[in-house]
């Protein structure tokens, strides 16, 4: 059997969901930049500052998509191990048209290179896991499994400009910009520059616009990104929001026995 493409997932995951409903101590730095500091230095560090807290145990996500007419959102929940540079999440696809829950919930886990998908559907056995080589994917694995990997939302950060500070919402900073892929890759750690190095030639072009929440120690908190591409002849708005709670939480994370990993064909 053939093995799985990655590329071809990618495509197919989103085009699937869309098509389902339509049937340390940051606080000097943040408070500088209440007086006119440097919000776009506050942000790009913010990365170095999460990976020093080592992990999340409460990650949420959201996966908003338009395309169409269709406007389709696909929720996860899970934790992130961010010095092991991996992390899983159980992720909901969409209710049918009459608000039922018509697939089972998708299982991914994220790790150096690799994301790794459990029930993803069409032509995969219920027991077996899809790998994907997220380098070989043209959006960098920021939208192939309907939830961004919470390190690419975190590394993304590294090449925030044209960036101003917002104001304090609900005890956090908000910070508002654009993420320069290119800029991203380049200064992100070894396990993403590949990823997001394919993202900045393929789907989003070079601009991510975002919005940051960073707590008083630098940490950030929820990181909001939105997109655009086409797929199959259709323009798709995606936007993506991560939360993050519960740092320095323990968390393991198990990857698949390679004996549960499918290579077959997945039919699209």
């Amino acid at each position: 059997m053939d093995r799985v493409s990655g590329g071809a997932v990618a495509l197919a995951v989103v085009a699937g969901l869309v098509g389902t409903t339509a049937g340390c101590s940051g606080g000097g730095a943040v408070a500088e930049d209440r007086r006119g500091g440097d919000p776009g230095g506050t942000v790009r560090r913010a990365a170095d500052v999460v990976l020093r807290a080592g992990s999340a145990g409460d990650v949420r996500t959201a996966m908003e998509m338009a395309a169409g007419g269709t406007r389709v959102t696909i929720r996860g929940t899970g934790n992130y191990d961010f010095r092991g540079r991996s992390g899983q999440l159980r992720v909901l696809l969409p209710t049918g048209p009459a608000g039922q829950q018509e697939h089972r919930p998708m299982v991914e886990v994220f790790a150096p290179g690799a994301l790794f998908m459990k029930n993803r559907g069409a032509g995969v056995p219920a027991d077996k896991w899809v790998r994907i080589e997220t380098a070989s994917l043209s959006d960098g694995n920021l939208v192939t499994g309907g939830a961004t990997d919470p390190l690419a939302a975190v590394e993304l950060l590294r090449g925030a400009r044209e960036v101003s500070y917002v104001g304090e919402e609900n005890g956090l900073r908000h910070y508002r910009g654009v993420a320069d892929l290119g800029r991203a890759a380049r200064a992100a750690t070894a396990e993403l520059r590949g990823p997001l190095g394919a993202a900045a030639k393929g789907l989003f072009g070079k601009g991510v616009a975002f919005d940051a929440y960073l707590d008083d120690l630098g940490r950030v908190r929820k990181v909001r990104h939105r997109f655009s591409f086409v797929n199959a002849g259709k323009a798709v708005a995606v936007t993506s929001t991560t939360g993050l709670e519960g740092f320095g939480r323990p968390v393991r994370i198990v990857l698949p026995p390679v004996k549960d990993i499918y290579l077959g064909k997945i039919r699209q």
